[in-house]
């Protein structure tokens, strides 16, 4: 499992021109599924995306995780992270297909949740219209 944290002041997903979901400040997570990924590999990272501390204190230093500045997650699902780039024009074979990759980024966010977050999301699949204010920029690359 892949992911793409991107702290925020805020983002949206829209769909159709619709606002799908929307937070203020936390993290705008872009979640890619691979072949062999697990219920483990899930749990896994919902725990290094929830206790990753990139938030400054007091002192501008990176020392408070979500939970210690009341933040949000919006997971937009993100199949091109597991692109092969070998050629010119990227394959990806190594990403799970929807029947195993949907039951993953679900488990990822229901761990989000029950860890007292709020989670708003992107629709698996959809042409989706990812909008954010990053803040710092601060993006960190996970994988599990």
């Amino acid at each position: 499992m892949r992911a793409v944290v991107t702290r925020v002041k805020q983002a949206r997903v829209e769909i159709d021109g619709a606002v799908n979901g929307q937070i203020g400040q936390g993290f705008l997570v872009l979640l890619g599924v691979g072949l062999e990924d697990t219920p483990a590999a899930a749990d896994k990272m919902a725990d290094k995306v929830c206790g990753l501390r990139v938030f400054e204190d007091e002192n501008g230093k990176m020392n408070l995780n979500l939970q210690t500045v009341g933040g949000a997650l919006l997971v937009v699902s993100q199949f091109t992270l597991y692109a092969d780039t070998s050629s010119r024009r990227p394959g990806f074979t190594g990403a799970a297909k929807p029947d195993a990759a949907i039951p993953l980024y679900e488990r990822f966010m229901e761990q989000c949740r029950a860890r007292g977050f709020r989670v708003e999301h992107g629709e698996f699949g959809a042409d989706m219209q990812v909008f954010s204010q990053n803040d710092g920029p601060v993006t960190i690359l996970l994988e599990v």
